[in-house]
């Protein structure tokens, strides 16, 4: 398994060719299963799949599977492209366990989860700190829902039926403050662990500059 972190550092047109190949494994699925598989709407009319990205609407084209942004008629950028292929390629519609997991528990996770630490739960760390206000206003900005887990926890929806879940744990005297980014264990039937790597790093970008 290629290192997580180097989707996030490989030149784009290597991970185009990734997704190059997935678009055409796509191709040759029947459009009702992946509209049931992924929780989306095919649009028969316009001939396109629609769902929520981040709390946004969003469109997948067909037969091209390319990613819109409706409002803007704008393609995404490669890594959010990528993700949401990578979901459309791995959903087979299994149903949310609302049993949280760490990266390290994903499949070959536990080998890469220093890396994957280092740039989502201590990156949060470092900007955050026990800044709870500034926390959760970037938790507003991105949609958040408040659960009831560690001091606080916050459930962000990326797709249809791939949640995340961010935990914070308070510091004291002894300990520094700790972060987490989280993963409803049914993440392994919509996402490869490359593409879980992905989802968190997003999420982190999202909270620093919502901050």
């Amino acid at each position: 398994m290629k290192n997580p972190l180097s989707y996030m550092t490989d030149q784009a047109s290597q991970l185009e060719n990734r997704i190059s190949e997935l678009r055409q494994t796509l191709r040759s699925r029947p459009i009702q299963n992946i509209a049931i598989a992924t929780g989306s709407i095919f649009n028969e009319d316009l001939q396109r799949f629609e769902f929520h990205y981040w709390h946004k609407p969003t469109v997948l084209t067909y037969p091209n599977f390319e990613c819109i942004n409706p409002h803007l008629q704008a393609a995404l950028s490669v890594f959010h492209q990528a993700l949401i292929i990578y979901y459309f390629y791995t959903a087979d519609g299994a149903s949310l366990t609302n049993k949280w997991i760490s990266f390290s528990e994903l499949p070959d996770g536990r080998f890469y989860n220093q890396a994957y630490q280092g740039y989502t739960g201590k990156l949060l760390t470092h900007h955050f700190q026990d800044n709870l206000d500034q926390l959760i206003r970037a938790v507003q900005i991105n949609h958040g829902e408040e659960v009831a887990f560690a001091d606080r926890a916050f459930r962000f929806q990326v797709l249809p039926r791939l949640p995340l879940l961010l935990v914070y744990w308070q510091g004291d005297e002894d300990f520094p403050p700790d972060y987490q980014i989280l993963f409803d264990s049914s993440v392994i039937h919509y996402l490869p662990t490359d593409a879980c790597a992905i989802a968190g790093k997003l999420l982190t970008s999202k909270l620093i500059a919502g901050a």
